[in-house]
Formats: C-alpha cells, sequence, structure tokens
C-alpha cells in the first residue's frame, strides 16, 4: 500500500520553482554590475578622442545588452565614470573607471569639449529614443542632487554636460529641481551650477528658448537656487551680469516686472470698480510704485490698462463711443499726474492707439479720445504731434494717423499762431 501511494506523488520533473524573494533581491544587486563590465568590453577596444566609433559601439551594444532596464546605470557610466550608490559615492568593486565618460573631457574645461560626449549621446539616444525619458526623469535629477560630492572640475563638466542636453531637447529642465536641496542650495553650490548650465545653454540658444524651456520644465523662481539669505532680486541680477550673463539678469528682472503690472491693473480695477474719488486711486498708486518700482512709461500703460479694465462696455452699439469718451474724461484726473514727461504723454498716446486697434468698437473715437487727454493736460500738443510724424505704434498706424490729422493741423496751426505772437 506504501509503495503505491509513493508510486502515485506527483513528480517535479519540469515544475519551475519560483526562487525566493530575498534570494532575487541579493542577485538583482549585482546585475548593474554586470551590465557595466559587459559595457566596457564594447568600450575598450575603441581609442581615446574617438567619438565617432565610441557611438558605433554604444549604438551597437544597445542591440544586445538591456539598455532600457539598466539606462540608470548607463547613464552613471557615460555621464560621471561609474555606477552611483545611493548617498552619491561610487560603488567600491575595484573596477576601473569607463573608457569613455564626460569626466575624462579636457582640462581646463572647454564647452566644446563637452559638446564631443554630448553629439555621442545625442546619436545613442535617436537611435534608442525609450532612453530620454530615463535620462531625464531619473539619471540627471539622481546625479545633480549628488553633484556636491565630485571635484569643482567634475562638477563643472557636469554641469556644461546638462546645460548642452537641456538646449538639445535631450532632457527637460525639470531635472533642475533637484539643485533646491537644502544641502546644495546653503553653500552656493547650486547657483553655481545652475550658472554653468546656462551658460552652456546660451552658447548656442537665445534667452527667449532658455525661458521657455524652463517653464516647460516648472522652474518658476530662480531664488530657489539662492541660499536662504541671499534670496533678493538684486543680488540675483548683480550675479548674473558679474558672471557675464546679462540677458538672464534682464530676463528675470522684466519678468518680476510683468508680475507687479499684473498685481497692480489688478489692484486699479478693484479700486475703480468701488467708484473711489481719483485722490485714493492716486494715493493707491504712489505707494505701490514705493514698494515695487515700474519704469514711468510701464507704469503709465498699467494705469491705463487698470482703469479701462473697470469699464462696463455693456452699452448699446452706438453709444460705446460716447461712453468711451465720459470714461476717459472721468479718469483722466488718475492719469494726469503720471504724464509729466514727453516719454510719458507719448507712452500713453501709443497705449490708447493699442486699445482702440484691439478694440474696433471704439476705433473710430481715437481722436476724440487724444482731445479729452489734451483738454484734461494729461498730453501735451508737443506730444501729439511728435507722435503722429515719427511716435506712433505698427498697429493700425495708417488708419490712426489718417484720422488725427485734423487734430495735428489745429495743433501746429495753434503752436505757429503762438510763435508769432511771442
Amino acid at each position: 500500500m506504501s509503495q503505491q501511494a509513493a508510486a502515485s506523488k506527483p513528480s517535479l520533473q519540469g515544475v519551475r520553482i519560483k526562487a525566493r524573494k530575498g534570494a532575487v533581491k541579493a542577485h538583482a544587486k549585482h546585475e548593474p554590475t554586470v551590465f557595466r563590465d559587459q559595457l566596457y568590453k564594447h568600450l575598450e577596444t575603441v581609442q581615446e578622442g574617438d567619438f565617432d566609433s565610441f557611438a558605433s559601439k554604444l549604438v551597437q551594444a544597445g542591440s544586445q545588452l538591456e539598455f532600457l532596464k539598466y539606462a540608470d546605470t548607463l547613464f552613471e557610466i557615460i555621464l560621471v565614470g561609474g555606477i552611483i550608490q545611493p548617498g552619491g559615492g561610487y560603488v567600491e568593486d575595484g573596477a576601473p573607471v569607463s573608457p569613455f565618460t564626460v569626466f575624462h573631457a579636457k582640462e581646463p574645461v572647454e564647452v566644446d569639449d563637452i559638446k564631443k560626449y554630448v553629439e555621442v549621446l545625442n546619436k545613442l539616444i535617436r537611435r534608442y529614443k525609450y532612453l530620454q525619458k530615463p535620462l531625464e526623469e531619473l539619471s540627471l535629477p539622481g546625479l545633480l542632487q549628488y553633484i556636491n560630492r565630485w571635484s569643482p572640475t567634475q562638477r563643472d563638466k557636469l554641469a556644461i554636460a546638462v546645460g548642452l542636453l537641456i538646449s538639445q531637447g535631450l532632457a527637460n529642465a525639470s531635472c533642475l529641481l533637484s539643485l533646491t536641496k537644502d544641502h546644495l542650495v546653503k553653500n552656493d553650490v547650486s547657483i553655481s551650477v545652475l550658472t554653468l548650465i546656462f551658460r552652456a545653454y546660451l552658447i548656442d540658444q537665445s534667452m527667449e528658448h532658455l525661458s521657455a524651456s524652463l517653464k516647460r520644465g516648472g522652474i518658476k523662481d530662480l531664488l530657489a537656487f539662492f541660499p536662504p539669505n541671499k534670496r533678493e532680486g538684486k543680488i540675483l541680477e548683480d550675479h548674473f551680469r558679474k558672471e557675464g550673463l546679462p540677458q538672464v539678469a534682464e530676463w528675470w528682472a522684466k519678468k518680476q516686472y510683468g508680475v507687479v503690472k499684473s498685481e497692480l491693473v489688478k489692484h486699479l480695477t478693484e479700486l475703480c470698480e468701488r467708484e473711489d474719488t481719483p485722490d485714493p486711486i492716486i494715493a493707491a498708486i504712489r505707494a505701490h510704485q514705493e514698494e515695487s518700482p515700474l519704469p514711468d512709461i510701464e507704469l503709465v500703460q498699467c494705469i491705463w490698462q487698470g482703469l479701462m479694465a473697470s469699464v462696463d462696455w455693456s452699452a448699446r452699439p452706438d453709444q460705446i463711443e460716447g461712453l468711451a469718451l465720459r470714461e476717459v474724461g472721468r479718469y483722466a484726473p488718475i492719469l494726469e499726474p503720471f504724464c509729466d514727461s514727453a516719454k510719458t504723454q507719448i507712452a500713453l498716446i501709443n497705449v490708447v492707439q493699442v486699445y482702440c486697434y484691439e478694440d474696433t468698437r471704439i476705433i473710430k473715437a481715437f481722436p476724440q479720445i487724444l482731445k479729452v487727454l489734451y483738454n484734461k493736460d494729461c498730453i501735451s500738443d508737443q506730444a501729439i504731434i511728435y507722435w503722429h510724424q515719427k511716435g506712433s505704434k505698427p498697429q493700425g498706424r495708417q488708419h490712426f494717423l489718417k484720422s488725427t490729422e485734423p487734430l495735428v493741423k489745429f495743433l501746429q496751426e495753434q503752436e505757429d499762431s503762438d510763435s508769432e505772437e511771442e
């Protein structure tokens, strides 16, 4: 009976036995080093400085090795010369530095030299497009958070490579958020690295291009890369000017102006909707200027926009022009104190010109609006004449110049008669 029972027991032959989780993990830990060693075999046959051959060997290796599974390891090897363990140090198993790595670039560091290494990466990613996502989402953020672990020269090489990768569209600027970590910010590491990244980026691209990349990457405030005790606009502007990147300083200042202008327009609109008298509104503008000063020309433009945004334009079409003239007359006392120079007066005429061009319902009222502003001492006859001769904006220029010819002619005749009397 016992022999029969033994004979009927199921056989394990051909059945796959699932390994214990611990054993799988222990084996997996060593797999990146196996991948590294196999990759080295491909790269060791290439002579140093032969970048085309390095690119060919990497592309060839991609058909034999699991690049997607070991993308992080692949980029660590190419960018910093070895496998990085948690904490930022290299895995210490006696392996040499990679035969091909950005850290082999010449010293002193030159952008043109780093470009050759980035071009190899470019060819590799063009061939294996699936590598771009792990590069920008895992590898670069991970390496940048440990950038303080390398020597100043190695740091410079990696920073320049990152700048070139982002400028060529091979990585997203979101990886730069790793540089806002406290341990990097407090010792000026972040801002010095970011400066190098920007400098490399701007060699081939414009500031507008960089601005768009930062926006896509969610980089909203450059002050976050400075130590907490240095997070002031003037310090930021002075830093980038001193580093030979005035375009970054100017872009940031202009961006800040944009925020300030939006706040002022919104505040003015709210004050006007409450139907406050001119005096408190003028006081509010002056207070805003003391706290966040704007250039006089931009201030006048903001005041006009804020005042007009409060107007209820829901009147009948045949009453719109009359409404516009009444509202301009009502708000002119608010504009007048801030139109005390030829430049601000011409700026006001131009902002009215563009406003009328964009709102065709009141385009015909433009000459009458100028008359109201002239009668209320917001603009002078010389400002109107200068605007007509050579100061107008391109938007609808021919229409506005023609429609204001009678007014300009009248002002010129008046000016001539005044000079004759003198």
